[in-house]
């Protein structure tokens, strides 16, 4: 990566944490877009599970607060039957294409969770079938696009979740998947050893990580999430677009 790709990289990082620490999901949404422009979308997909990683710890520690382990209990193991086929798509898809899906992805995440509020609205899916639903798409989502967020979201809405322990219980969920996606692409050969960016790469997205959670818990206390999650969403959007239209020139090139 060159230095002007690690700037943008650590810009991203930054964004997406502090929106997480703001509403309790963000760090897939700006990063993966952002790494999948700056390194392909296998990697930086990749790249972002392992970010993920580092953020859904460091933020679960700080953010403290109850979290739902009747419902993970459900949700985390069915994520294994999304992750799994997600890994083959990743592995055998053509690098446009894998642009367009990625792309694709990230631009409905962000519509689901534009729509999520009207979910309040609609009859409640409550039991375990839905959460296994919502596992099993937030682990597809999260290991081809690196988004697992938003189909939870929409899950929560419908299920009525608590909104205080849901937000507690993302991040235990976010470290899971990541390790989960991050491994299974690893594993099935999705994503090659020699394809990572180098260790002091990854150092410094962690410490990045590490450093911006703390002010991101004061931005919190002091911006309005409804302004954070705004820009950061404008963000997200602009790569995903980016990375479908990308793709799309690709092909025709």
């Amino acid at each position: 990566m060159t230095s002007l790709e690690i700037v943008l990289a650590v810009t991203a990082v930054a964004a997406g944490c502090t929106l997480q620490r703001v509403s309790g999901m963000g760090v897939g949404l700006v990063v993966s877009p952002v790494l999948a422009l700056l390194i392909g979308p296998a990697v930086g997909v990749w790249l972002t599970n392992v970010v993920s990683i580092v953020s859904a710890l460091v933020i679960w520690r700080s953010m403290g607060g109850q979290v739902d382990r009747e419902r993970l209990k459900v949700i985390i193991p069915c994520a294994v039957l999304g992750a799994v086929p997600a890994a083959l798509v990743v592995r055998f898809l053509p690098s446009a294409w894998l642009q367009i899906v990625v792309g694709g992805i990230l631009v409905l995440a962000l519509v689901a969770s534009s729509l999520a509020a009207a979910a309040g609205r609609m009859p409640a899916a409550r039991g375990r079938f839905a959460a296994g639903v919502a596992g099993v798409a937030g682990g597809f989502c999260n290991t081809t696009a690196g988004v697992a967020g938003p189909s939870l979201v929409v899950y929560s809405r419908l299920s009525r979740w608590d909104h205080a322990t849901f937000t507690s219980s993302l991040q235990p969920t976010f470290f899971v998947m990541g390790a989960l996606s991050a491994g299974v692409k690893l594993g099935g050969g999705a994503v090659r050893v020699d394809q990572i960016p180098d260790l002091w790469v990854l150092a410094v997205l962690a410490a990045t990580v590490v450093a911006i959670v703390p002010l991101a818990s004061r931005f919190a206390r002091r911006v309005p999430s409804s302004s954070a999650r705004r820009l950061a969403l404008a963000v997200a959007w602009a790569g995903a677009l980016a990375a479908v239209v990308r793709g799309v020139l690709e092909l025709v090139g």
